[in-house]
């Protein structure tokens, strides 16, 4: 194993608190990496935290709050180690945590992505939402993982104890060989936050490469630490980026009918909120829908010449969740 051909990449805004919290397991039990923390024009002290309580992490100020995509495009330019980790700064990692991802890409060289378990830091016995035990999409761009469907997250108890070949990885801790990602040109930063990361897992899917999910590595993640679930600005992201992310991937003999069975059940979903009094959620995905005709051309510009028609587990995760009761992903 070469040492230090692995950069554990965080990105921080406003989070000192956090930093606080969660820089001490990764400068533990990471070794094997050098530890970087992009700052994406924090307002609080953060950037004086890191230079006073952990001095040996380097740091990489941006100039502007990018965001999530272009926040990392922008830092992983200074970044020359040969994998990038990319973790949330409310993520703790556990010991020997990176050995096993070096390990499978050293052993594997068509795998690109990796993303180790993720349980949940607050009730550490469950998955946690973002990632869980490994991401999928339906055919309609939801997505799912294993151990988590929709609200519904599972107990490990080791039924996920597994490396197995997934669709999509958690950005909350994103493993990439940095040769991919700058042949792919990075996240789109046009999504600035949220399902960035399922759109560059389609694309590296579409051009031929492998993403992991890979058991023997373990973290605990907060989750909403930055935008929490109840924030309609988060409603709209998710929306407006999954529109996004189907209109420059989906194969093109399905793109149209596609998209527009998709709107349909967004609609569905916008009166659900109204329905559940959560207004300003329903207007969220009005503007996610606005959004996408006003940028349809431009996405449309963004397409790869080749899509693959099978990127989707199953046809529709929203029936088998609300109609068929299903659940649990090993019941899928």
């Amino acid at each position: 194993m070469l040492e230090k051909k692995i950069a554990v990449v965080i990105l921080n805004w406003n989070g000192q608190e956090l930093l606080k919290q969660f820089l001490p397991s990764i400068i533990k039990y990471s070794q094997e990496a050098t530890i970087y923390v992009v700052d994406n024009a924090s307002t609080d002290d953060s950037v004086l935290c890191i230079k006073l309580h952990f001095p040996t992490i380097k740091i990489i100020q941006n100039k502007y709050n990018y965001g999530f995509a272009k926040g990392y495009n922008e830092a992983l330019k200074f970044v020359d180690e040969e994998i990038y980790a990319l973790v949330n700064s409310d993520i703790e990692v556990t010991e020997n945590w990176l050995e096993p991802i070096i390990s499978l890409f050293e052993i594997e060289a068509q795998t690109a992505i990796i993303q180790p378990k993720i349980l949940d830091f607050k009730n550490k016995e469950y998955f946690e939402y973002a990632g869980a035990a490994g991401g999928f999409i339906d055919k309609y761009a939801y997505p799912f993982c294993r151990g988590r469907i929709f609200e519904t997250l599972e107990k490990d108890n080791g039924q996920y104890n597994d490396t197995i070949e997934i669709f999509w990885a958690s950005g909350a801790c994103f493993f990439i060989r940095k040769e991919v990602f700058l042949e792919l040109k990075g996240f789109d930063a046009d999504f600035f936050a949220h399902q960035e990361e399922i759109d560059l897992c389609w694309r590296a899917f579409n051009k031929g490469y492998v993403t992991k999910y890979h058991s023997k590595s373990t973290v605990y993640h907060i989750g909403g630490a930055t935008l929490q679930e109840g924030n309609p600005k988060k409603t709209f992201l998710n929306f407006r980026n999954s529109l996004w992310m189907m209109l420059k991937n989906l194969p093109k003999s399905i793109l149209i009918q596609t998209l527009l069975i998709r709107m349909l059940l967004d609609g569905v979903a916008a009166f659900r909120f109204l329905f559940q009094g959560k207004i300003s959620h329903f207007f969220a995905v009005g503007k996610a829908h606005l959004y996408l005709y006003m940028s349809f051309f431009n996405f449309l510009k963004k397409r790869d010449s080749h899509q693959s028609k099978k990127y989707y587990k199953i046809k529709s995760i929203v029936y088998r969740y609300f109609i068929n009761n299903g659940k649990v992903f090993d019941h899928l």
